[in-house]
């Protein structure tokens, strides 16, 4: 990582852990000894802090995935993403414990049981009601996370329920600001947390919104052609005008927005499979998903909203003479992209695996690639027990496997084999650069 973009990593953590501790100072400052004095009122105490450090993970998270262009390019997409998910669960606990515990400490004081207090909060308090709306829509993003429940649904139902994380947190805010101790009466605290939520908002309505459109526009992207490039498998060729101003690179993906019935409210990511030129970006797509199923009849002349380029996942993190490219199915698309751009003198090795020979997608334009970059192609078509991709089967087809840079994409499987076997042979994490097709985050 270059020291510039390290600067601003480390500018960036150093704000959020002043705003963490910020959090946990205004509980500190407003707590009595009444507070402390008895197991109710301490119940009710922890809840409040859980309250507070919640919210504000559940403002972090939202920020780790808005896209700011100058942390996707200091941290990496991929890496924030993981960022975010590791974050979740923390914020998800912290909720739910505020939730509980202050139900039971209320509960406790008044002599009720859990259901009674309940209700009485959401009628005599308010903004409860909605507050409390807000964290059953957050539970239900919070559940949907985990990757069994993601296993079961179509991205498009993944990514409207995360949608609704958004309106949570929204509901959450005036309960918090109206009821919460740590505000009423304490003008600073109250201008401090209004300032977060102001500042997440503006974030993301900035980069989510604004750029993405105003950049849309500006480049009047279009569908050009759709190409059935196998069996369930579709390139999308689109035309714009000045696509070089975007900066984007062969291994790079953006957030596509078709504009056409069904399909323009929802954004996907999908790699590109070329490498972008002044007019032309395209992307090869597989029917998974409910979108995915019906780009085939998208028609010419579609225009497309896109987000992006995201992702770090470029020829030039490579450092070595020797690349290794490994894609597994519809995972081979942006490693062709990114084949055009390595530099010429590079040697390059290309380690394809599919099920099926009909599942190996742009092979044409592989062996064309290969033939003009003089590079090496192998095509491992067969189970995972006939190709287990362990550091001593790729070297049999990559005997400079471990004085190598290596590119892998493809379902996760196949991503954690292979960096099974570069850890295996010394191969260093700088040095292994992956893109796992599952969701991104919204």
């Amino acid at each position: 990582m270059r020291i510039g973009k390290r600067h601003n990593a480390d500018w960036a953590s150093i704000v959020l852990g002043l705003g963490l501790g910020l959090t946990a100072a205004i509980f500190l400052e407003t707590t009595t000894p009444h507070d402390w004095s008895s197991p109710y009122p301490i119940i009710v105490s922890v809840s409040r802090i859980c309250a507070l450090l919640g919210s504000y993970l559940a403002l972090v998270g939202l920020v780790l995935v808005s896209r700011i262009g100058w942390i996707e390019r200091s941290v990496g997409h991929d890496r924030l993403v993981i960022w975010h998910r590791k974050l979740g669960p923390y914020s998800m606990y912290l909720i739910t414990f505020h939730v509980l515990l202050v139900i039971l400490g209320y509960a406790g004081n008044d002599r009720v049981r859990l259901g009674v207090e309940l209700w009485r909060m959401i009628r005599r308090y308010p903004w409860m009601l909605p507050a409390f709306v807000g964290f059953l829509f957050f539970a239900a993003a919070g559940i949907t996370s985990y990757k069994k429940a993601r296993a079961k649904m179509s991205y498009e139902t993944w990514w409207t329920i995360h949608l609704y994380t958004y309106l949570a947190i929204t509901l959450a805010f005036m309960h918090q600001v109206l009821t919460g101790p740590m505000f009423i009466g304490h003008p600073l605290n109250k201008l401090y947390w209004e300032g977060l939520y102001i500042g997440a908002a503006c974030i993301v309505v900035m980069w989510r919104f604004v750029i993405p459109n105003v950049r849309s526009l500006r480049h009047s992207l279009r569908v050009e052609q759709i190409v059935n490039e196998g069996p369930g498998v579709y390139s999308v060729i689109m035309k714009g005008r000045k696509l070089n101003k975007l900066g984007a690179q062969g291994g790079q993906f953006f957030g596509w927005r078709f504009l056409t019935s069904g399909q323009w409210w929802i954004s996907h990511p999908y790699s590109l499979s070329a490498a972008p030129t002044d007019k032309f970006m395209r992307v090869t797509i597989k029917e998974l998903g409910d979108q995915s199923r019906v780009i085939k009849d998208i028609k010419p002349g579609t225009r497309v909203f896109f987000e992006g380029p995201y992702g770090t996942f470029v020829a030039s993190k490579a450092t070595r003479g020797h690349v290794v490219l490994v894609g597994g199915g519809v995972g081979i698309t942006p490693l062709r992209a990114l084949m055009e751009e390595l530099d010429p003198a590079k040697e390059i090795d290309v380690l394809f695996r599919a099920s099926r020979e009909e599942d190996l997608v742009l092979r044409r334009e592989l062996d064309e690639l290969a033939q003009v970059r003089g590079a090496r192609v192998h095509y491992l078509v067969g189970s995972r027990k006939d190709h287990p991709m362990d550091a001593k089967y790729i070297s049999k087809f990559v005997p400079a496997f471990r004085d190598s840079d290596v590119y892998v994409c493809g379902p996760t499987p196949l991503v954690e084999a292979v960096r099974e076997a570069a850890h295996r042979v010394g191969i260093p994490k700088n040095r292994f650069h992956d893109e796992a097709f599952e969701f991104h985050a919204v």
